[in-house]
């Protein structure tokens, strides 16, 4: 969904027209509604905010990210314009209770209390717009159950998402050290396992070892676990485990809670769910898909029957054209 509180509120319709001398130049001409460069500076801290912290954007990507931020602006103006057309009205009970919040949580502040009205006359156009906004797009994703038919086109156009992933069979010897441990503690860690790595293959007995040195629950099954999907497992194991088979057992290997020591015990192939296995997520997976079409199918529309002027200059030029304009 669009950031709906991009804005403090939304930009109010205005004609078309060059600005004043002196006054900055807007960011884009919607329709018939002017969006100011300040405006579209405000939903760029916001997205800045949500998507990269306080950091700073690499500044590579940044100016296609201030085109995207431009983009949800644009179709922000769009879409509401087009939901009020379409009778759409806020949900005034939730306003309404959401107001009632504030009232509750800034209670006790003087600041509130002397300027109540001044802030919701602001806020509470956002809080609207962000309801009306709310309001549309569930109206337009809102589809109807697939027939049996459509499901499994569905199914039969994206197996690769319901195949079982590999599953894999392991025993386990963990050596516990608390990640905040100081090296020597680590080091200790390394130099027990390895050292019980030896007694293995010299053919020691991996379940007896495994209860009587594992840090691990399943210590007293003998280190021995149920299967696990692959992906399931740490980053860390994920190359020693694809290296081995059934019986082998792999050296130390570092993790985030101390140091292990694997046996592969088994491995099941990945396999292809058969479509009446998986109905019910083929059909909520073709809703979902079927859904983003609608939303996408509606914002292009918007677009293309929509004259739109964006001021791009507002935009850091994009990497490619920099360095071919360096290069000249």
């Amino acid at each position: 969904m669009l950031a709906a509180t991009a804005w403090a509120a939304d930009p109010a319709p205005a004609a078309p027209a060059a600005p004043a001398h002196g006054a900055a130049a807007p960011f884009a001409v919607v329709g018939d509604t002017v969006v100011s460069a300040a405006d579209y500076q405000r939903a760029l801290q916001v997205a800045m905010r949500k998507k990269y912290y306080h950091a700073k954007p690499p500044e590579a990507e940044f100016a296609k990210f201030q085109r995207e931020v431009g983009d949800e602006v644009v179709n922000r103006v769009l879409l509401l314009a087009e939901a009020r057309r379409r009778g759409v009205l806020p949900d005034r009970e939730h306003i309404k209770a959401t107001i009632a919040g504030y009232d509750q949580q800034y209670k006790g502040s003087a600041n509130w209390a002397a300027n109540r009205e001044k802030m919701l006359a602001s806020v509470t156009p956002a809080l609207e717009s962000e309801s009306v906004m709310e309001r549309f797009e569930k109206i337009v994703r809102t589809v109807p159950e697939p027939s049996e038919a459509a499901a499994r086109a569905y199914y039969d156009k994206h197996k690769d998402l319901f195949v079982e992933p590999e599953q894999v069979k392991m025993s386990v010897i963990l050596f516990k050290v608390d990640p905040s441990s100081r090296q020597e503690v680590w080091n200790g860690a390394h130099a027990e396992a390895k050292a019980v790595h030896q007694k293995l293959v010299a053919g020691a007995d991996f379940g007896e070892l495994a209860r009587l040195h594992s840090g691990d629950r399943s210590a007293a099954r003998g280190g021995e676990m149920e299967y696990v999907h692959r992906g399931m497992l740490p980053e860390a194991l994920h190359g020693a485990v694809d290296k081995m088979v059934p019986g082998n057992i792999s050296e130390p290997v570092q993790l985030l809670e101390g140091v292990a020591i694997l046996r592969l015990d088994g491995r099941r192939p990945a396999a292809q769910r058969a479509f009446d296995q998986v109905k019910a997520r083929a059909a909520e997976l073709w809703k979902r898909a079927e859904a983003d079409a609608r939303w996408a199918a509606l914002i292009a529309d918007l677009r293309r029957n929509t004259k739109i002027r964006i001021d791009e200059s507002q935009y850091g030029p994009l990497r490619g054209a920099a360095e071919k304009a360096r290069t000249g």
